[in-house]
């Protein structure tokens, strides 16, 4: 069987891909060493880094890609360790808030990212750090674009994301943003260049 690729897109494939394999391979050997599997993980690290209108069920799905089914049970696990926290909306009751307890970010401040990942990227040149990142969400914002898939940027780099005299707005909700909350990322994030 012949494969037909472009060497470039393979190339950037290829190290993606390993590199993603390699973070895998850490973060679940530090995971089971505290009884984590991989998708237990993964959630509670977006858990840890998502906004007041991100921290549901539903958008852990979104976010993870995965069934609502699957999701559900590894919440079940997470709030089940201590290491997560349900909380009914104070204004809509229907909605349950999700969020890491202090136990949770413990976890994960020894295990996420991975010591050999920050060892690393602490080796790394302020300009080799700058055009990585740059090059990444680069490449981020096209693939989400080409496949659809919900954005999830942080808040401060939104366009709903509105200074005001008093501080910060998010002109979707009309609900104040506090210092912490616009470093958050967010479902709804739409870039600012986009609107029209």
């Amino acid at each position: 069987m012949t494969r037909y690729y472009e060497p470039m897109n393979s190339d950037i494939f290829i190290l993606i891909e390993r590199i993603a394999n390699m973070l895998r391979y850490e973060s679940r050997n530090q995971g089971a060493q505290l009884g984590l599997l991989p998708v237990q993980q993964e959630a509670l690290y977006y858990l840890s880094i998502c906004n007041r209108y991100s921290d549901t069920l539903l958008a852990v799905t979104d976010y993870l890609g995965l069934t609502k089914g699957t999701v559900s049970q590894t919440l079940k696990v997470l709030e089940t360790k201590g290491l997560i926290e349900k909380k009914k909306d104070s204004v809509d009751k229907r909605v349950t808030h999700l969020t890491a307890t202090q136990a949770g970010l413990d976890y994960l401040a020894q295990t996420y990212p991975s010591v050999q990942f920050r060892d690393m990227v602490k080796g790394l040149s302020e300009q080799e750090h700058q055009r990585i990142s740059s090059s990444l969400k680069t490449l981020l914002r096209h693939y989400q674009v080409s496949t659809g898939r919900k954005g999830f940027g942080v808040c401060q780099s939104c366009r709903y994301n509105q200074t005001t005299d008093s501080g910060f707005v998010c002109g979707l909700t009309q609900e104040p943003l506090g210092e912490q909350e616009i470093g958050l990322i967010c479902r709804e994030f739409v870039e600012k260049d986009k609107a029209t």
